[in-house]
């Protein structure tokens, strides 16, 4: 841990940074799972909000 102290003899505490890295864009296989999650989730709102608006 990073620590530093100003002219008051205050302390500052400092949390040790994670390397840095670039993202790599998603394999073709991982694209085609997030469209499934993406509509399976669209299912699940669109049953919501038809449930919502049929309790109303």
């Amino acid at each position: 841990m990073y620590t530093t102290t100003n002219e008051d003899g205050i302390l500052n505490n400092y949390a040790a940074e994670p390397k840095m890295y670039y993202a790599e864009y998603p394999a073709i296989w991982e694209q085609r799972k997030y469209v499934l999650q993406s509509l399976f989730a669209t299912l699940i709102v669109t049953a919501l909000v038809l449930v919502s608006f049929s309790v109303s």
